[in-house]
């Protein structure tokens, strides 16, 4: 199918659920398109036992689309640039060391405390996914997603600083999951031989290159914004930033994630603040806002829909809902790390650990990455037993805790939804 139809048929769908979702059931709007695609993809499969034809289009549809290239080549950069473009360099600096221990240390705890938790709940249940794959689950499902959050807590009326962690958070996890989530592959994939040298220079040049050439590039745009005062262009400038530079640390190796958080966060900071007329901000932030809407709206959709390529079996689907929990109280473990280590110096928000918890989504890349799953050097059967966990975990994640996040932080905060 060709790519424009296969983006018509997309956008069509997003725009019929949104429209529906709006007029009719009024829940968050990633978490409605995605409860609707489900539907969707569970009456295709249902109709498809007596119209074969039916769901073989509808599988061939889908199958078609390479979601990790979507979501990993297209999709992450926009969004992460637009999530970053909106965060106060201040707040995030306020912020820094939870930040930096929660999207770090926290992530490896987390991917540890599931891989190892994996390993025995996969045997459990009947499934001979080896220890080295199963820590590839932890890597790739501990990274939150932002997306389907930010709305509900604005809504909310958090505090800052808990909107802060939860976005720094998950906007600097992200890079560093990818990176881990690599380095473990080619430990799964080869064997072991890569040896600690070689996953030290890995992480070196993934993260140092990326948050380097993130500044490099977001420094370059910022002067090229400085020096006019036309917004048509200056958006032009922003656009060119974000696909040319996320191709760009792809080209050298680095991590485009975290190029692009870095040069978000420079434009949204100091270009917004220095080299913007007030005219080029208001167009700016009204053009990235529907570029994300956009996006998250198509990537829900795209995540209800992928329910085609998994391989339902009884045992994988009994272990994915095991984990569930086993990811919910290894995000508990690594989200107390910050707070145990810095509570004597600062204060914290009541009930932050509830918070944070409950609030570390999983979502798209989670997806998109067990979908990259190299198809060699891995038994088809543990592939399917990691991906089908996956996609329980993220499915939970996004629609029970997202759902229920708004009462949880009242909750947690001491106050009674209205």
């Amino acid at each position: 199918m060709h790519l424009l139809d296969t983006s018509a048929i997309l956008l069509t769908l997003a725009a019929v659920f949104g429209y529906i979702n709006h007029r009719v059931f009024k829940l968050p709007n990633s978490i409605g398109i995605l409860l609707l695609g489900l539907v969707l993809s569970a009456l295709l499969l249902l109709f498809g036992n007596f119209w074969p034809a039916l769901r073989d289009n509808a599988d061939s549809f889908v199958t078609q689309i390479d979601f990790n290239e979507t979501v990993m080549q297209v999709m992450l950069s926009f969004l992460l640039f637009a999530g970053a473009l909106h965060v106060n360099l201040n707040d995030l600096k306020n912020q820094k060391y939870v930040v930096a221990i929660l999207a770090s240390v926290g992530l490896l705890v987390s991917t540890l405390l599931v891989g190892g938790a994996a390993f025995f709940v996969f045997k459990w249940t009947g499934l001979n996914v080896p220890f080295l794959w199963c820590l590839v689950f932890g890597s790739l499902i501990s990274p939150t997603d932002p997306v389907a959050v930010l709305g509900i807590l604005k809504k909310v009326g958090v505090s800052k600083s808990i909107e802060t962690k939860i976005t720094g958070e998950s906007l600097f996890n992200d890079g560093v999951g990818v990176v881990v989530y690599i380095a473990l592959i080619g430990f799964a994939v080869g064997g072991g031989d890569r040896g600690a040298m070689d996953v030290g220079l890995l992480f070196i040049e993934e993260v140092g290159g990326g948050l380097l050439l993130g500044g490099l590039l977001g420094y370059i745009a910022y002067r090229m914004l400085k020096s006019i005062d036309n917004y048509q262009v200056e958006i032009l400038i922003t656009l060119a930033l974000v696909t040319g530079g996320y191709q760009l640390a792809s080209y050298f190796h680095f991590s485009g994630p975290l190029a692009m958080v870095v040069a978000g966060l420079m434009i949204g900071n100091h270009g917004r603040d220095l080299a913007m007329s007030e005219t080029t901000r208001h167009h700016l932030d009204l053009f990235w806002e529907l570029i994300d809407e956009m996006l998250n709206a198509v990537l829900f959709l795209l995540i209800g829909l992928e329910i085609f390529v998994l391989s339902w079996n009884s045992s994988a689907l009994f272990a994915g809902i095991i984990l569930i929990g086993v990811v919910l109280g290894s995000r508990m473990v690594a989200v107390s790390l910050p707070v145990i280590a810095l509570k004597r110096s600062r204060e914290f928000s009541p009930g932050i650990i509830r918070i944070l918890t409950w609030g570390g989504l999983r979502g798209g890349i989670s997806v998109a990455l067990a979908l990259a799953l190299p198809k060699e050097g891995i038994e088809d059967g543990v592939r399917q037993a990691i991906l089908m966990a996956t996609y329980i975990v993220v499915i939970f994640s996004i629609a029970v805790q997202g759902l229920t996040l708004k009462p949880v932080i009242l909750r947690a905060m001491g106050k009674t939804a209205s």
